[in-house]
């Protein structure tokens, strides 16, 4: 899966609003090129929320273990919550053991914030496409209930 792909995919969901933070809009620097999911049918971004879903580029200063500074490496990054980490990793988000978070194309906890829930995949291709697409729409939909049960 390619990062337009993977955009192209999560926009189709709807009510999606996507920031890819570039130079000169006021984004720090270590985001740009990066892109970061919302769900906002009213296109407004989120102020209270964190992204349902994001793919980044290269590495942070706190978040190194991916490797992301190899060519052509990125990583999706996708809340599916405790039930949704638990079936997928087989521990829950609290004592997921550390692993290689620089292995493509496996499902594996966030080597941040798993204890929120999230999980990552470096580099998705082939053996993970259709999971990590899974795992996105569920991401979507706990983000879609959370902005329905907000807006009242």
């Amino acid at each position: 899966m390619s990062i337009d792909e993977i955009i192209a995919y999560i926009e189709s969901l709807g009510g999606v609003l996507t920031l890819k933070p570039q130079p000169g809009d006021g984004t720090p620097e270590v985001a740009w090129g990066d892109a970061f999911f919302y769900y906002a049918p009213d296109g407004q971004v989120p102020t209270t929320v964190q992204p349902f879903a994001t793919i980044v580029t290269k590495d942070y200063p706190d978040d190194t273990a991916s490797q992301l500074h190899r060519p052509d490496v990125f990583r999706v990054n996708i809340s599916v919550g405790k039930d949704v980490f638990e079936r997928s990793i087989g521990h829950s988000p609290r004592e997921a053991p550390e692993v290689d978070a620089s292995v493509a194309d496996t499902v594996l906890p966030h080597p941040v914030y798993k204890s929120a829930g999230w999980l990552a995949v470096v580099n998705p291709g082939t053996r993970t496409a259709s999971t990590v697409r899974e795992l996105l729409r569920t991401a979507h939909d706990r983000a879609r209930t959370r902005y329905d049960r907000r807006a009242g």
